[in-house]
């Protein structure tokens, strides 16, 4: 399918691995210029030049944290208005609530609720004024099925769905529409990363997931990205402020 976005600009956030970087890939893929942000200059690099090799698209590096005023600049100053924006940011640590002090919780509403924010209303005029804009958030599905030890990221993100529930019925109209990615189990570094904590090797890891997710797998990176890049698309401008769960089936729910 011809997404119809050959000639369009985005800018992907924490695109230097994982979700992010897949979903770059996939815009990438579809003719976009994109921008790519990370904390890492030399990954982000790495991962800029992969991105052309496979797509022949333009690709942009903003080295950054995309959570800090400065990051966001960095990424704003290559592409000041964007027609795609992806919002994505890594979550904040688990654990027990009585543990969180004021500053975790601040990190966390900043990182995953504040920041996406301020990257909105950064683009969100001038995609209004050249009626198309597509904004993707990648938050995860802990929004719809809470995670107990992952208080801060349920907090933090479920506000930033509210937000989104509100803003995206106004500019809607104006083919500009900002829709929610979430995430389950993918095969990413993430899922390594958890692998470990568990005291479990990624094999062992994926083995585990299998077994509850209906799908008999965890996902793969590039089929989160294709997702992401639908949304962005020319034809998915009558799709408004959804949260659109990707896991295999994982959240067992009639709606």
């Amino acid at each position: 399918m011809d997404l119809g976005l050959a000639g369009r600009s985005a800018i992907v956030c924490a695109a230097s691995k994982g979700l992010g970087k897949a979903c770059a890939l996939a815009l990438a893929q579809a003719s976009v210029r994109v921008v790519i942000t990370g904390r890492d200059a030399a990954s982000l690099a790495a991962a800029a030049d992969e991105l052309r090799a496979a797509s022949g698209a333009e690709i942009l590096t903003a080295a950054g944290d995309i959570t800090t005023p400065e990051g966001r600049a960095a990424a704003l100053a290559l592409c000041p208005a964007p027609d795609i924006l992806v919002n994505n940011a890594g979550g904040p640590p688990a654990g027990d609530f009585r543990d969180f002090t004021d500053e975790m919780w601040q990190a966390a509403v900043n990182g995953n609720m504040l920041s996406p924010i301020a990257m909105i209303r950064a683009v969100i005029d001038p995609m209004i004024a050249r009626k198309f804009g597509r904004i993707v958030n990648i938050t995860s599905g802990a929004v719809k099925s809470p995670i107990p030890a992952l208080g801060l990221s349920n907090a933090a993100r479920t506000g930033l769905t509210g937000f989104v529930a509100g803003l995206s019925r106004q500019v809607a109209a104006h083919n500009v529409t900002i829709n929610n990615l979430l995430p389950g189990s993918f095969n990413t570094d993430r899922l390594k990363g958890l692998a470990k904590g568990g005291g479990r090797s990624l094999e062992e890891e994926i083995a585990a997931r299998a077994k509850i997710i209906p799908a008999g797998r965890v996902g793969e990176a590039a089929e989160f990205g294709a997702a992401c890049a639908f949304l962005c698309s020319a034809q998915a401008g009558f799709i408004v402020g959804q949260n659109l769960l990707i896991d295999g089936g994982a959240f067992n729910s009639t709606f």
